[in-house]
């Protein structure tokens, strides 16, 4: 199994850190200029929110060598090595309070995706495997936060997402001689981020890492996807979720105008 130091982990997704840490300093010093008193100061008090999100995204394949890579026939390839891509994802939050401070979400999500394997040859020669995907994802997480301070509250948060691809048929003639994998999907996910409350709705910078349960290798054998073992999905992402306020509240504002 090919496995990367967590140093350098840090370095592939520097990217992605470094754009959450800097939309959380900003948003945090603003946060602390503001009213003391709280913004949506009843908005925990409804059972259920809407909202959508966005994100980017950094994917990449997890690998293990077969049993076959080590055989003679296989000489002549020295390794596959997986390569880092960026993506992006859209979509809508539905959040539902369960206790205090714990609540479920359900995350309807539209991925757009790449990944990529380099099959490197002893004569110095490569091939590289470019598989694109856009994946329907619908993660179910618990999401547990901590008391709020003023109009801020940090949450950890955690669930598993399946994902099945939305992509036609049109290129399964193709697969015969390139590395062929199923089209559904299942993740672990785990993250933690920051509610930051305004007048009139919830903004949330959240950061999430995504561990593949399935092994997408089909039953399938050819030349590409003789040498492996298994292959799995990872990702890190970085979210901003934006969530309206408790309808009750509007509907009081407009009573208060009308009188």
């Amino acid at each position: 199994m090919q496995t990367t130091h967590p140093r350098n982990k840090l370095y592939l997704y520097r990217y992605q850190i470094i754009v959450f840490l800097l939309l959380t300093a900003m948003a945090l010093p603003g946060q602390a200029q503001n009213d003391p008193k709280e913004n949506l100061g009843d908005y925990d008090a409804q059972w259920i929110h809407y909202g959508f999100l966005m994100g980017i995204h950094n994917s990449r394949y997890r690998i293990q060598y077969s049993d076959d890579f080590a055989r003679p026939e296989m000489d002549s390839l020295h390794s596959v090595v997986p390569g880092h891509l960026p993506g992006w994802k859209v979509g809508f939050v539905v959040d539902m309070n369960l206790l205090q401070y714990l609540s479920f979400r359900v995350l309807p999500t539209v991925g757009f995706y790449e990944q990529d394997l380099t099959y490197r040859y002893t004569d110095g020669t490569s091939h590289r495997e470019l598989k694109d995907a856009t994946l329907v994802e619908l993660p179910l997480m618990l999401k547990y936060k901590s008391a709020r301070r003023g109009n801020i509250a940090m949450y950890v948060t955690g669930g598993i997402s399946p994902a099945l691809e939305a992509s036609g048929k049109g290129d399964e003639l193709d697969t015969r001689e390139r590395l062929e994998l199923r089209n559904w999907n299942a993740s672990i996910d785990a993250g933690v981020g920051f509610d930051l409350y305004f007048p009139l709705f919830k903004f949330s910078p959240e950061v999430r890492y995504s561990w593949g349960l399935r092994n997408m290798l089909t039953d399938d054998v050819n030349s590409y996807d003789q040498p492996l073992k298994k292959l799995t999905y990872q990702n890190i992402s970085f979210y901003i979720t934006f969530e309206g306020g408790p309808s009750y509240l509007k509907n009081n504002q407009r009573k208060k105008k009308k009188r």
